[in-house]
């Protein structure tokens, strides 16, 4: 008799169908104007129902987000309820007051609430991760995040807090950590992802940056000490560094992320350039803050294709042999807990 195990019996691509594997890439067909329409029209209501239809603008926008990504020729399904949203959504704000109102009237009860509170944060991201995922499809397979407390608590505290000690040495470690905690612990039905990255490919990256940074500081000395006349570019020099470190730190980390990301036998990559993103983020600055914002919409779009048309998919087989994960009632509290309080992965 076979005693081979459930677990053993899942249907994952077989590598050995294909010599080589079939690039797939993704695709954003969303249009600035037909999402901004949505925008304006969740605001408004937003605004006239005091709040409450917020649950409702956030189905909507993120309806439109899922069901304009495509991947090989299918799109992704976003599949919350506003109720499940507005019921997490009221808990969390009722939460939230309760604190605030305890601080003022009794600080140190309040101080201990808070205290409560950060203990309880690394489970609220589990959940909250949780239902993302849950509420996530593609080809009606929903995915799955299972992360336990302990690894939640340290991504959140443990390792930043010894990047901080060390100076900044274990930073790379830091982010290291917090990938491989949101890769390996999400699941497309019941096939886990997988991440191999190292604290030396994320090493690089801030070596990289913290030496370009030291490089690039010298001519703003050089400015400042022998040329005060013309010191008056040096703050425009100095935005124009960081700028340009933080979109090099966006690019490298994006692409080793994805170049690190694997599901069964189907591998995946990502290409952004420095020049091209940098310039998706000064159009949509600069039309955003001259629209007075109504730009923001279409800013978004604008990213999703940019980042979308760098993404690719190496499929080494068929995507439908996946096995679905058994249905989960997961709260959308830990999510809106996340929204209330502001913290998040």
């Amino acid at each position: 008799m076979n005693d081979t195990s459930q677990s053993d019996k899942q249907a994952v691509p077989d590598s050995t169908e294909l010599v080589s594997p079939t690039p797939l890439g993704f695709e954003f067909r969303g249009d600035g104007m037909e999402y901004f329409k949505i925008w304006i029209v969740n605001i408004l209501l937003t605004i006239l129902t005091f709040g409450i239809y917020s649950a409702w603008a956030t189905v909507r926008n993120n309806r439109y987000f899922y069901s304009n990504l495509y991947l090989d020729d299918n799109n992704f399904r976003y599949l919350a309820e506003p109720i499940q949203i507005l019921k997490g959504r009221l808990i969390a704000i009722a939460a939230l007051v309760i604190l605030t109102v305890t601080f003022q009237v009794v600080p140190m009860i309040g101080l201990g609430l808070m205290l409560l509170l950060l203990v309880a944060i690394p489970y609220f991201v589990n959940q909250s991760l949780t239902f993302k995922n849950r509420i996530s499809a593609y080809k009606n397979l929903q995915f799955r995040f299972k992360g336990s407390y302990g690894e939640a608590f340290m991504v959140l505290y443990v390792w930043p807090i010894a990047g901080v000690l060390t100076l900044g040495i274990l930073y790379p470690l830091a982010l290291l950590r917090l990938n491989q905690y949101m890769v390996r612990n999400s699941s497309y039905g019941t096939t886990r992802f997988t991440f191999d990255a190292t604290f030396g490919d994320y090493g690089k990256i801030f070596l990289i940056m913290i030496g370009a940074g030291i490089v690039l500081a010298i001519p703003t000395w050089a400015i400042a000490a022998f040329m005060p006349s013309i010191a008056m570019v040096v703050p425009v020099f100095v935005a124009a560094v960081y700028f340009g470190l933080i979109v090099f730190f966006m690019v490298k980390t994006t692409n080793l992320f994805y170049g690190s990301l694997a599901l069964a036998d189907h591998s995946f990559d990502a290409d952004l350039q420095i020049g091209g993103l940098a310039k998706v983020i000064l159009i949509n600055t600069f039309l955003t803050i001259i629209t007075l914002g109504l730009y923001l919409p279409a800013a978004k779009v604008r990213m999703a294709k940019y980042v979308c048309s760098c993404l690719v998919m190496h499929a080494a087989g068929t995507l439908d042999n996946f096995v679905a994960a058994e249905k989960e009632n997961v709260s959308a509290l830990g999510e809106e807990f996340g929204q209330a309080f502001d913290f998040a992965v």
